[in-house]
């Protein structure tokens, strides 16, 4: 495999020297937002994750690709993200399941990366000064610090309209469930379906959806997906969720928690750095019970926006709101991924807990 030299630059000017993996972006320039993701497996689910729409994913594990990858294990039609960084590549695959490897993935889904990273210290570094723009690549050195100072990053865009489906799609129900569900999709992954589908049909439609079309197709459930960016993008799905509390049990996650939030009137404020990775403990504060759990996103809902008796869940790492329920209406969110997409299956009662709702409301 022949090395080619690249190099990582932040924002605030600070550099990394690396070498190109995956495929070669225009100009020799990939730029977005740069954050780190603590998992130590399931880099696939991960990359193919639309919520990394805008964002150039950091993996603190230092081998990634050793068990290769696998279509099935995709969570999307293609990944959104604009690219990787890695310590090391793994140049072997190793598992029966796995038909590619990571770097050929990489090039056929048209995603640069960037190997040969001392990851360590540049998780430490976004960890002290926060998620930042980045430029990386085979370009010069100046090329690569003007990108990363073009880059805009994740705020007030609407990523969300570059990852929806364009047209309403439905998923036959595979667990003989009898529910009708509308899924929006703002970043919606295939695990969320699987899990949603056990549950009954399965309609999803686009993030542009008005809550009287949604209501017109007879729900008894309505669930807001995962996405990417920031929430006060995306005003018009605030809109239709306002709408919709109080007409239909709703179920909202990671983006669709924070959405879910703004209909009842909070607010949302960016994380230093955000919450990525497969192990953040969560207390359930009706039973005190503490769950490990998947998350992936930058938002979060501002403290003193919500009233407490409506939080549900709190992170025990920093205490932001991971849960919310409304007071007067069958409706819950969480800033969690209870499909565990990859990560833990401690909060998949979630699921159960919505056909419950559902259920009651019929």
């Amino acid at each position: 495999m022949t090395v080619r030299e690249a190099h990582l630059v932040l924002a605030d000017g600070t550099m990394f020297e690396g070498e190109a993996i995956g495929a070669e972006p225009p100009g020799g320039i990939a730029a977005g937002e740069v954050v780190f993701n603590t998992v130590l497996t399931g880099y696939q689910e991960v990359i193919s994750d639309p919520s990394y729409a805008g964002q150039i994913i950091t993996f603190t594990n230092p081998h990634i690709g050793n068990y290769g990858v696998t279509e099935t294990d995709d969570e999307s039609r293609r990944p959104f993200c604009r690219g990787v960084i890695v310590r090391e590549l793994s140049r072997r695959r190793s598992n029966w399941r796995s038909d590619g490897d990571l770097n050929g993935y990489l090039r056929r889904h048209g995603i640069p990366g960037i190997g040969a990273i001392d990851t360590r210290r540049l998780t430490r570094h976004i960890r002290d000064a926060g998620a930042m723009p980045g430029a990386f690549g085979t370009a010069d050195e100046t090329a690569l610090k003007e990108a990363a100072a073009r880059e805009p990053g994740t705020d007030g865009v609407d990523l969300v309209a570059e990852v929806s489906t364009a047209e309403p799609y439905t998923l036959a129900g595979t667990g003989g469930g009898h529910r009708r569900i509308v899924a929006y999709d703002f970043g919606i992954k295939t695990t969320i379906l699987r899990h949603l589908s056990g549950l009954g049909t399965v309609e999803v439609v686009p993030a542009s959806t008005s809550a009287a079309d949604v209501l017109a197709r007879q729900p008894d459930g309505v669930f807001l997906s995962n996405g990417p960016g920031d929430p006060a993008s995306v005003p018009y799905a605030v809109d239709a969720i306002g709408d919709l509390i109080g007409n239909v049990p709703v179920f909202g996650i990671c983006l669709g928690h924070q959405l879910f939030a703004a209909a009842l009137g909070g607010e949302t404020v960016k994380l230093p750095f955000g919450h990525h990775g497969g192990n953040h403990p969560v207390r359930h504060l009706a039973t005190g019970r503490v769950e490990i759990t998947s998350q992936n996103h930058n938002f979060a809902v501002a403290p003193d926006s919500v009233p407490a008796s409506a939080v549900t869940h709190l992170n025990l790492n920093d205490g932001v709101i991971e849960g919310l329920r409304a007071t007067e209406a069958a409706a819950f969110s969480v800033q969690h991924h209870p499909e565990a997409g990859p990560g833990p299956h401690e909060s998949a009662y979630l699921f159960t807990e919505f056909a419950d709702l559902m259920d009651r409301d019929r």
